[in-house]
């Protein structure tokens, strides 16, 4: 028997309990699951997202929104950054003067990203318990490819609106007909003796602005 014949078998056995014409959006899927580990309020929340981020190596900061500028400024600056890419919903407002603009476009291809300093975006929803952020090509987004090429990526989160418990709270806020982006930390692999590597598929370098109002939730 083939490997091809057995795999097929295993297939055959495993459906063999459910009615031939049965679809598969017309069986029930049991939703029992808890939807959120454990009850917080919203600034544990936010304090839980930036715990479990700075665990995956990203760089959180905190700011209000008039001090987001000047926090994308330094960022930019210390990163050594000559040049940022932004997609078209991220305000100018966002972006250092001192710095090349360079807009986003299908035409830029992977060797023009690659020489770019930073991207900077924001994002649709963070999550806490896995300190994940998930982008969605929204217009404050953009395209995947300008979030994967360039060596540095700052993410601007809205808190406490853009931050939610757990993957379940997180699907219910997206649209499955997106692409979607999501982000755990910097990129980073492993080889076989467990040699960490970052920026092999990815940013390097992560740094999360997590942006509100009121200050104690920061």
């Amino acid at each position: 028997m083939s490997s091809r014949e057995t795999v097929l078998g295993r297939v055959r056995r495993a459906l063999a309990d459910v009615p031939r014409g049965e679809r598969p959006d017309e069986a029930p899927v049991g939703r029992d699951y808890l939807r959120v580990h454990g009850e917080r309020s919203p600034r544990e929340t936010v304090r839980l997202l930036t715990e479990h981020l700075t665990d995956y190596r990203a760089r959180v900061h905190h700011c209000s929104p008039a001090g987001l500028p000047e926090v994308v400024a330094e960022l930019l600056s210390r990163q050594g950054s000559r040049s940022v890419v932004a997609p078209a919903g991220v305000p100018d407002a966002w972006l250092p003067r001192d710095v090349e603009h360079v807009a986003d476009s299908p035409t830029l291809t992977a060797r023009d990203l690659d020489a770019v300093g930073s991207v900077v975006t924001g994002c649709a929803v963070a999550v806490a318990e896995t300190g994940t952020l998930v982008l969605d090509a929204s217009r404050d987004q953009g395209r995947r490819s300008i979030t994967l090429v360039p060596d540095h990526h700052v993410c601007v989160v809205r808190v406490p609106d853009q931050v939610v418990g757990s993957v379940p709270q997180a699907l219910e806020r997206l649209d499955p007909a997106r692409p979607q982006t999501w982000i755990s930390g910097p990129s980073a692999t492993s080889d076989i003796e467990l040699n960490r590597v970052e920026g092999v598929h990815g940013p390097r370098t992560l740094d999360v602005v997590l942006v509100g109002e009121d200050s104690s939730m920061l």
